[in-house]
């Protein structure tokens, strides 16, 4: 065979080695595995971005805190409502602010201790036969007396920028004033007062922690305060006793308000009847006076023209009215002389007579 047909012809495959097809497959096995961990990534990441997103709701507000620092100045700092992004924790906290509902603090450093179990129940642990300070808080009230008192303030955030950056603890702050202002207040107030009149004791303490929280700047407005009153455990009996003398010294003023009412109501309509019935007889007596007085003016000429004749008439007039009523007349004509007549009666008492004797009697 010549060279030229050597090289015409190729020389047959070989067929692969044993080691050749596991490595082949090897390969192909890391392909498809390199495959899926650049899915499963792809997917952690898509994941990663979309978990990093939160939504803040139309009744509150949010901040980020990127490595304790707010992200963004001023105006920017607080988000609104909608949709934002974040980092993930811990290089970005997200804070959420309720700027709408009513948050509540409770402040039980005048309480005395109890369990939950008690207070469900709504009973008082057992009385010590003295206060002991390690296990029963009170406040003192303005005439040196003690008190266990608890109050629960209910506030509305204003100030949510101020409220989360300024205090590492807010509500901490705000039970510290809401402390501080039920001590002053009971401190304040006589123990008849807080024991009786709890509406008088909420104002007070309300307007106290107000002026607490805006020194303070918590960035809150205090919406009300509700407190309830109770005398040490030890002295309760005492207490109860004393309420009830209380009460029964209410009633009795009461009533004897009520009775004072009744009997001064009485004489003021008994006095404006009887000034009206004066002011009457005062009206009647001045118009019978003035008509007298009229009368007489009227007369006033006549008996200056003739005085006698107008005496003569006079005096026929007042005789006619006082003989209207006489069955006897007697007339005693003038003397001729002018001299008065004299007329002598002889009246005497009727004479004793004896009395008719019944039968019987000797």
């Amino acid at each position: 065979m010549s060279d030229h047909d050597h090289h015409s012809h190729p020389p047959a495959p070989q067929a692969p080695l044993p080691e050749d097809a596991g490595s082949q497959a090897l390969a192909e096995a890391l392909s498809s595995s390199f495959g899926l961990v650049k899915f499963v990534m792809i997917g952690l990441v898509l994941v990663f971005l979309v978990s990093n997103f939160f939504i803040v709701g139309p009744q509150e507000r949010a901040l980020i805190l990127r490595l304790g620092k707010p992200v963004g100045e001023g105006k920017e700092v607080l988000l609104g409502p909608g949709l934002h992004f974040a980092l993930p924790y811990p290089l970005d906290v997200v804070r959420r602010i309720p700027i709408t509902e009513l948050q509540k603090v409770v402040s039980s450093s005048g309480w005395y201790a109890t369990t939950p179990e008690l207070e469900q129940a709504g009973q008082e642990p057992p009385a010590m036969p003295y206060l002991d300070p390690n296990n029963q808080g009170y406040v003192l009230t303005a005439d040196a007396n003690i008190l266990h008192v608890r109050a629960e303030l209910t506030y509305l955030i204003t100030d949510p920028v101020r409220f989360v950056l300024d205090f590492t603890n807010a509500p901490a702050a705000l039970r510290d004033a809401l402390d501080n202002a039920l001590i002053q207040t009971a401190a304040r107030l006589p123990v008849d007062l807080l024991l009786t009149n709890n509406t008088a004791f909420k104002e007070a303490l309300t307007r106290e922690v107000s002026r607490l929280i805006e020194a303070r700047q918590l960035g809150v407005t205090a919406d009300r305060c509700d407190v309830r009153v109770k005398p040490p455990l030890f002295l309760k009996d005492a207490f109860d006793r004393v309420l009830t003398a209380q009460v029964a010294s209410s009633t009795a003023l009461n009533e004897a308000r009520r009775y004072q009412n009744q009997i001064t109501n009485q004489a003021s309509s008994t006095a404006v009847t009887l000034v009206n019935l004066a002011e009457s007889h005062r009206k009647r007596v001045v118009e019978l006076t003035e008509g007298e007085a009229k009368r007489f003016q009227d007369l006033l000429p006549q008996y200056q023209a003739n005085p006698e004749l107008l005496f003569q008439q006079r005096y026929n007039e007042v005789i006619s009215k006082v003989l209207s009523n006489a069955q006897d007349r007697v007339f005693l004509a003038s003397r001729a002389d002018g001299q008065p007549r004299e007329l002598r009666l002889l009246l005497n008492r009727d004479p004793n007579r004896e009395k008719p004797k019944t039968p019987g009697q000797p």
